[in-house]
Formats: C-alpha cells, sequence, structure tokens
C-alpha cells in the first residue's frame, strides 16, 4: 500500500465515524505572547490543538482527523538509523471531551488489522502497552482490558513506566506544559520471520534492536501539566490518538526501515547516483535534513544565525558536510535532492512548489550550501592555525561560532593529525551560548518587536505595513514577504523578487510610503473569523496557523478602501502623520536594498 493510500485510507476510515477533517497546521508555532505553544516549531502532532484539548471549543466539533506535518530536532543524533527523522507527519484522530478508552481502543486495532476498511496488518505481529502506575496515578487496567476485549491476547501486553507510556505534554524552557495523561502504545513486529511470544525483558530487548516499531499511540488526557507539575484535572477528558506515518508506511510496505519507503526511498536512490562513497548513514542524513529544510522554507523559514532560522541553517549545513563525505557532485548535489523532495509531496502540501514551480526554494538552499563551502574554506584555514597541539574548548568553540565550522568535522580532522579535542569543555561553551541567545528571544515576539511599549517601535511597525504595500504597488502583486525585524533605531523587511531594485523603482517606493503619511491615514482595527477575513483581501501568511478569529490592521477610511491591510497583532499607531514624529518633520527613508539569497531581498529603512 503507498503512502498516498494510507492517508486517504486514514482520513476516510474516521470521517466515515463522524470527525471533521481539518488541515495540517504550519510547521511554524505563533508566536503571540502568552501561546501555549513554546517550542518553535509544532514538535507532536497534538501542539496545535492545545487550546481545544485544554477546553476551547473547536470549530469543527468535538471530533477531528487530521494529518500534522512536524519538526523534531532533540532526536537529531538518532538520524541515519532506521525509524528516526527530523519531519514527519503524524495521523491523528480526536475526542473534545467526546469519546473515550473504549472507542479509541477499539477503532485503533480495527483500523490497524480490518483490512476492508483499515490497513489489515497481520494480529499475531502486535504488541501493546499501557501505563503501569506510579505513586501519583493508577495502573490502567481500563486500557488493557478492552485491549483484551477486541482480541488482544493477555500475553502480549506489557506493562511500562510512566517514562514510556505517560505523555509529558509539551516541552517548554520551565518544564512539560499542557495537557497529560497516561497512553498505550501499539508496536509491529517488522522481522522477516516473526518474534512470536515476548516476555516483558525479550519485548525490552528487539524494542532497542528496532525488529518492533511503535506504530500508533493512544493518549488518553484527564490532567493539565504547568511547568512539569499536574495542577489539575480537566474539565473533560480527551483522547488524541497519533500514528507515525512513516512508520505505517515503512509496515505496510513490507521494510524494516523509513528511507525504504515511498516517502524516502526516491531521494535516496537519486543520492546514491550522486555518490562515489557510498555510506548509508550520511546518506540517511542528506536525505532526511533537505527534506526537512524544503519543509520548513516552504512554511516561511529562512537560513539565520537565530531561533527556527538557525535550525533550518544548521540542517542544511550538516546535510553539505554529509554530501561531501559521499563525494557527492557539489555542482548538483543538494538542488536535484529538492526536486525528489518536491515531486513526493507536491499535491500534498503545495507549497513545497509553490508559484514558481519549486525554484526558490531550491535558490535559497543552493545559496545557503554556497555560503557554507566558503564558511568551510575560512574554518580549514582557522583550523590549521591552531592544530599543531590538542584543540581546547574555547578553540573549538570559536571555529564554530566564528567559522560556521562544526565540531563533528573538528573532531575528525583533529583525529587524522592525531591530537585530540575538548568536547566536554566545548558543551558548557556551547550551552552558556544558548543560555544567552534563549535570553535574547524571550525578548522577541510576532512581528519582530522588541518592546511594544516603545513609540519608535510602534511607528516602524506601521510603517513596515506601508512598506509592504507599496512594494506590491511598484514591483507587482508577485512578491512575498518573507520576514520581518524591527528595532528602535530601524526596520527591516525581507521579500521575494528576482532582481535588484533600480533606484528609481526604490525612489517610487520611498515617495508612496511618505505620500501616505502626509495623508494622515487613520490605523484600524477590526477582529472577524478567519474565513471571512480572507475574504476581505487582507495580506498574511499563507502557511500561518491563525486562530479562529484574527485581527486585521487597515490604514485607510474603511476596510474597503484601505490602501493597506494586514492579519497583525499590532501594535500600531492611530493616524499615519504620527510617523513624521512630533515636529512633523520625519520622512520615510530606504537605507539599503540588498539580496540575502537568491530570489530574496531585504529592505532596511528609517525614519529620519
Amino acid at each position: 500500500m503507498n503512502s498516498n493510500e494510507i492517508r486517504e485510507r486514514f482520513i476516510n476510515f474516521f470521517k466515515n465515524r463522524g470527525h471533521t477533517v481539518i488541515p495540517s497546521a504550519s510547521l511554524i508555532t505563533p508566536d503571540e505572547k502568552g501561546i501555549i505553544n513554546p517550542t518553535l516549531f509544532n514538535t507532536a502532532g497534538m501542539q496545535p490543538l492545545i487550546p481545544y484539548l485544554l477546553g476551547k471549543q473547536h470549530p469543527g466539533g468535538t471530533r477531528l482527523v487530521d494529518i500534522q506535518k512536524c519538526i523534531r530536532t532533540i532526536d537529531i543524533d538518532d538520524i541515519g538509523d532506521k525509524t528516526h527523522a527530523t519531519f514527519f507527519e503524524m495521523l491523528g484522530n480526536w475526542s473534545l471531551g467526546d469519546y473515550f478508552k473504549k472507542e479509541a481502543i477499539t477503532w485503533s486495532y480495527e483500523f490497524l488489522t480490518d483490512p476492508k476498511v483499515g490497513l489489515g496488518l497481520d494480529k499475531e505481529r502486535l504488541y501493546v502497552t499501557v501505563f503501569a502506575g506510579d505513586l501519583n496515578t493508577e495502573r490502567d487496567d481500563e486500557a488493557a482490558n478492552i485491549w483484551k476485549s477486541v482480541g488482544v491476547r493477555e500475553d502480549r501486553i506489557y506493562y511500562k513506566d510512566a517514562a514510556s507510556n505517560w505523555w509529558p505534554a509539551v516541552k517548554g524552557k520551565d518544564g512539560w506544559t499542557g495537557p497529560t495523561g497516561p497512553c498505550s502504545e501499539m508496536f509491529y513486529d517488522v522481522t522477516k520471520d516473526g518474534l512470536g511470544n515476548l516476555t516483558s525483558a525479550e519485548f525490552e530487548k528487539v524494542d532497542s534492536e528496532q525488529k518492533v516499531v511503535e506504530i500508533w499511540n493512544d493518549v488518553f488526557m484527564e490532567f493539565e501539566k504547568v511547568d512539569g507539575k499536574i495542577v489539575s484535572k480537566l474539565a473533560k477528558k480527551n483522547v488524541d490518538t497519533g500514528a507515525g506515518f512513516e512508520r505505517l508506511a515503512m509496515v505496510m510496505q513490507n521494510v524494516d526501515n523509513i528511507y525504504d519507503t515511498d516517502l524516502l526511498k526516491p531521494i535516496m536512490d537519486n543520492i546514491k547516483t550522486l555518490s562515489l562513497n557510498w555510506n548509508i548513514r550520511s546518506a540517511r542524513i542528506v536525505a532526511d535534513h533537505i527534506k526537512a529544510s524544503v519543509h520548513m522554507i516552504a512554511d516561511g523559514v529562512m537560513p539565520s544565525n537565530s531561533d527556527r532560522g538557525y535550525v533550518l541553517r544548521k540542517l542544511i549545513r550538516r546535510a553539505v558536510r554529509h554530501s561531501d563525505l559521499l563525494k557527492m557532485d557539489q555542482n548538483i548535489s543538494l538542488v536535484n535532492i529538492v526536486s525528489e523532495i518536491q515531486k513526493i509531496y507536491a499535491q500534498i502540501y503545495a507549497n513545497t512548489v509553490g508559484a514558481d514551480d519549486g525554484q526558490s526554494i531550491k535558490n535559497i538552499i543552493s545559496a545557503e550550501e554556497f555560503k557554507f563551502r566558503e564558511t568551510l574554506a575560512h574554518g580549514l584555514k582557522e583550523f590549521e592555525k591552531i592544530s599543531n597541539k590538542d584543540i581546547t574548548a574555547s578553540e573549538a568553540f570559536s571555529l564554530f561560532s566564528s567559522y560556521g565550522f562544526p565540531l563533528e568535522l573538528t573532531i575528525e580532522l583533529s583525529k587524522e593529525k592525531g591530537i585530540n579535542v575538548d568536547t566536554i569543555g566545548f558543551d558548557m561553551e556551547f550551552k552558556k551560548h544558548q543560555e544567552l541567545s534563549r535570553s535574547g528571544a524571550e525578548l522577541k515576539f510576532k512581528g519582530g518587536l522588541a518592546d511594544s511599549s516603545d513609540p519608535t517601535i510602534v511607528r516602524y511597525h506601521t510603517a513596515t505595513h506601508l512598506l509592504h504595500q507599496a512594494l506590491h504597488d511598484v514591483l507587482g502583486e508577485g512578491i512575498c514577504q518573507k520576514g520581518s525585524n524591527i528595532t528602535t533605531e530601524r526596520l527591516r523587511f525581507d521579500f521575494s523578487f528576482d532582481a535588484k531594485m533600480t533606484d528609481e523603482q526604490k525612489k517610487k517606493v520611498e515617495d508612496l510610503v511618505n505620500q501616505k503619511i502626509f495623508e494622515g491615514l487613520p490605523v484600524n482595527k477590526i477582529i472577524m473569523p478567519i474565513e471571512e477575513a480572507k475574504k476581505t483581501g487582507a495580506r498574511h501568511f499563507f502557511a500561518e496557523k491563525y486562530g479562529d478569529d484574527v485581527s486585521i490592521y487597515y490604514i485607510g477610511a474603511d476596510l474597503k478602501t484601505a490602501y493597506s491591510k494586514e492579519f497583525c497583532g499590532g501594535p500600531h499607531v492611530n493616524n499615519t502623520n504620527e510617523l513624521s514624529g512630533s515636529d512633523g518633520k520625519l520622512k520615510f527613508k530606504i537605507q539599503k536594498e540588498e539580496a540575502i539569497a537568491q530570489g530574496i531581498r531585504r529592505i532596511k529603512a528609517v525614519l529620519v
């Protein structure tokens, strides 16, 4: 059964059982203050639905089904084995205060084993785990008894501790936060001849050897955690059922690893044709990291030195490093892989191709690859200067932070020279760096604002909206916002455009913005349902996951005729004439317009 058939069967199975089909949220989590999404990316299928699991009413009702795309880098060192992936999809069916354990377990088993309406998996290869209980919560005998009632033998049911069978919520900087509860996991035997009955110890062993693979998880959410502690019972019990799509494809296609499924094998085959020094782990890392990068860029992430952009940059650079170990053709390697990924996902996630047949994504990855190869060249020179002795922690970190030189490369080259690297000290240096980065990140929220109470920040925010519309007026509707950042010193705006702006074009944009400032247009806010808001023509990120209601800031007398209108959380001035300052003399001026990647331009502008 190919991956598209699995998708279709899953959605139809739960749709026929009263579930509303909802689309995948963006990989990018909302940045607004107070949102219960403390991670940079959606790392689990349940994460976009946390507000509804905590009691908010969902417009789709109390039964939902979806396939959610996710990014998870906590397991990055495991990439290259049989089952771990940075980008993955989670099949999920949800009960929001509706059904609970009996229906969830019965339907899970039916979908997995019934060949007519589900996947028709061999019942004799299925194993189940349930929560063993602890000092805080009793053993989940209810779930175990339901499994027995649907046909699972008692000797195929294993009781596991909270580390294995308690959903921990979502990891934030102060601990696990969100809805939580015991879970029941399903594992499938992927060996050629079958393992048969297993003792608890034997099951643990074959699990660690990846001879059985977790393919499904029923989470029974009864509690809420805040900063790692259970603080209350939920008003309504919920069910979060999740199945790793790549792992299900592996089982259904009778292979023992996700890289031999139709979701990754075409990419792996392509890498093999380009490699002169074949290594399965490196090939898997390249395939995984570029696949994740394509989806991240498609959802609006750009390579940078902080936050999501840093994660993307790290993935691309690791892929470059492993493509070199494979001795791939540097002229076509990563871009060629992008094409294979787009073929697989174009019909599922249209933004992996976009309006330009996927060229902008290729350009971004190609530019980052080229930039990193230049960085590597500089780093090698620095490495040679210090490699006549053991490498200290500070030297290794300097190579990493100043030259983007991966620690693993420093270790590898040092080993060739017979010298050592202080990796423990490097880890301490890196952790200090992370803490500084986190403390800086806490100052930021959506739109790149540092302090919404600062009047200069607020003026620049409104100026950014004017600039955005003026660029569309001058350059055409083909441009697309890629990011923005605002400080008390200037505004920065990134957008897609395939050529350098002429002086005439920059002058026209400046004149348009200054004209709207001079006109003294009112700045208004309106809140409306998301679907109604989209019909107004207000600009927004198409890949962004918005709430049921959104706020639109529009610049003009009314929403219909407004010069600028965008989905935005604010804040803004009350009238554009405030941008000219208290003495009315400030004017909008473009300081710099430059390329930051192939097909991506950046404007820095000020009010002076």
